[in-house]
């Protein structure tokens, strides 16, 4: 699982649930090598997740979040979710229930401000067990402040319940390239054209092209997190030309790939 360590390091990492504190902040690693899996868990608290470095997938029930350099995720307290990562650096924040009332009442990814990225270093350098009417209050304050005003983004995947649309979209993930039509997608789920595009509306709220646009944009953030190249990932998604991927990828998220993930790995700092 990931290294959850206090910025202290002889500190030991301790339930946050178990802490009567309004906030507990940790430094969170991930290995280099080797994908890391939580499977799905929950907390009381609710989980503020700020990636630095890496990029991040989260499913909770309904939909899979990618959280690139330069966001964040918010998970409510109590919503069970599973996280999936590798070469990951960022900070973790659990945050209590009664002073989440004006954070968002379900899983969102969120764009994370200069502010709030030093906010929480310096709360992971908090004692366990700070005082309340101390400094270190007035910080949490604006802290929670932040994330409340936060920008969501858009890097919400909806996942359907209906079990035949969710083998046919374990298939599209695990080959992106295959560029088939609806039709073609129907055939191979035991559907109807008709009733694919019904199902995959009601499930996710989405048309089919939208929800596999969606999908290409995840993984090509994914991917570039990871090293791959614009060319590169256009291909792996199969694009037939660079162009057309640039396009579909700035008309989802409002800027092209290049300039959307340079925006993130500039803002960032080089660790915790």
């Amino acid at each position: 699982m990931p290294i959850l360590t206090g910025t202290a390091p002889h500190e030991a990492f301790i339930d946050p649930d178990e802490v009567d504190r309004p906030i507990v902040a940790y430094g969170a690693i991930m290995p280099e090598i080797g994908a890391v899996e939580l499977e799905a868990h929950s907390h009381r608290k609710g989980q503020f997740i700020l990636v630095q470095r890496g990029a991040l997938t989260c499913e909770v029930d309904g939909g899979l979040w990618m959280v690139p350099p330069r966001s964040a995720l918010w998970i409510p307290g109590g919503a069970v979710h599973a996280i999936k990562g590798s070469g990951i650096e960022g900070y973790a924040a659990f945050i209590a229930s009664d002073r989440a009332g004006h954070l968002p009442r379900s899983c969102c990814a969120l764009s994370a401000t200069p502010l709030m990225r030093e906010l929480l270093s310096r709360a992971c350098d908090f004692p366990l067990y700070y005082d309340e009417d101390g400094p270190e209050a007035r910080i949490v304050a604006v802290l929670l402040d932040e994330v409340a005003g936060a920008q969501v983004e858009n890097l919400h995947l909806p996942m359907p319940g209906d079990g035949r649309l969710r083998g046919l979209i374990e298939q599209m993930i695990a080959a992106p390239a295959q560029r088939a039509t609806m039709e073609v997608w129907a055939r191979k789920g035991g559907l109807s054209e008709r009733t694919l595009a019904r199902l995959i509306l009601r499930e996710t709220g989405m048309s089919f092209g939208r929800w596999r646009q969606q999908l290409s944009v995840m993984l090509a953030i994914k991917a570039m997190a990871d090293g791959a190249t614009i060319q590169q990932v256009a291909a792996d998604l199969g694009y037939e030309s660079m162009p057309s991927f640039v396009t579909m990828f700035r008309k989802v998220l409002g800027s092209p790939p290049g300039r959307y993930m340079a925006e993130r790995y500039a803002a960032g700092s080089p660790g915790l």
